[in-house]
């Protein structure tokens, strides 16, 4: 393996982040905030308690899953697609560097944007609620997961777009509101018996479940489940990485 192209694609993504700063750390943080102050103070005065967690601290897990997924998605995507859109991934292309470590530099540095993004939301949320974490090694494994998963969907977006545009329509018009229905604010036990199967077929309801698990112990699917949907998940977009680079789709475009 190439380490040091590795490493010189995942440092200069990572640098980017310090150049946009308050667009990549401060205003996902900022956004949270707000939620927890009108679904935490709002919405919290009118709910006591969901299945024995205060309403407030129940729905930072599903808060942490917001804005890690939605930010994983724009990290990776943004990544990939502004060297097609300048032409510098020619540079890469011809550089001796194996289309594996093109791909571990980028959504690696994607996902670990994600990865500290989640863990300032978690310290901030601390602020606001008191916070308990019932299996932190779980925690941090679909912290991983999730974050290394939606970068590598990012990185298949950003190859997929062909505009800024196309960019913005995955995280906001899918992920959002998947991520809204899949229990952020709610577990899904209190919908009815109709509406909770058809819940099911959201993929996010998983991630958000397992991730929920780490924290209280209550979860609205096995987390068995939950990480075997999350790895599932892995593998498909580990399968569509491949068969980019297999076939050359768009990469050059």
């Amino acid at each position: 393996m190439n380490v040091r192209a590795v490493r010189a694609i995942y440092t200069f993504e990572m640098a980017r982040t310090g150049r946009t700063l308050w667009q990549s750390i401060v205003s996902p943080v900022l956004s949270t905030s707000l939620y927890f102050v009108v679904f935490g103070a709002a919405i919290g005065s009118r709910i006591a308690e969901i299945e024995g967690v205060s309403y407030g601290a129940f729905i930072v897990p599903g808060l942490i899953m917001l804005m890690l997924l939605t930010q994983s998605v724009m990290n990776a995507s943004f990544g990939i697609y502004f060297p097609r859109f300048t032409g510098t991934i020619y540079e890469i292309l011809s550089a001796p560097v194996s289309y594996f470590e093109i791909v571990l530099g980028y959504v690696g540095a994607a996902a670990t944007k994600s990865i500290v993004l989640g863990l300032i939301i978690l310290a901030t949320s601390g602020l606001f609620v008191p916070l308990r974490i019932a299996h932190p090694l779980w925690m941090l494994a679909f912290l991983v997961l999730t974050a290394a998963t939606f970068s590598l969907l990012g990185f298949i977006i950003g190859i997929w777009a062909d505009g800024f545009e196309k960019l913005q329509v995955v995280p906001l018009l899918v992920i959002t509101p998947l991520t809204f229905l899949g229990g952020t604010f709610y577990s899904t036990s209190v919908l009815p018996p109709p509406w909770r199967t058809i819940t099911l077929f959201n993929p996010l309801v998983y991630l958000i479940s397992g991730f929920r698990w780490s924290f209280f112990e209550i979860a609205d699917v096995h987390v068995g489940v939950s990480l075997a949907m999350t790895l599932l998940f892995l593998a498909f977009c580990l399968t569509i990485v491949w068969w980019i680079f297999k076939t050359g789709y768009r990469l050059k475009n």
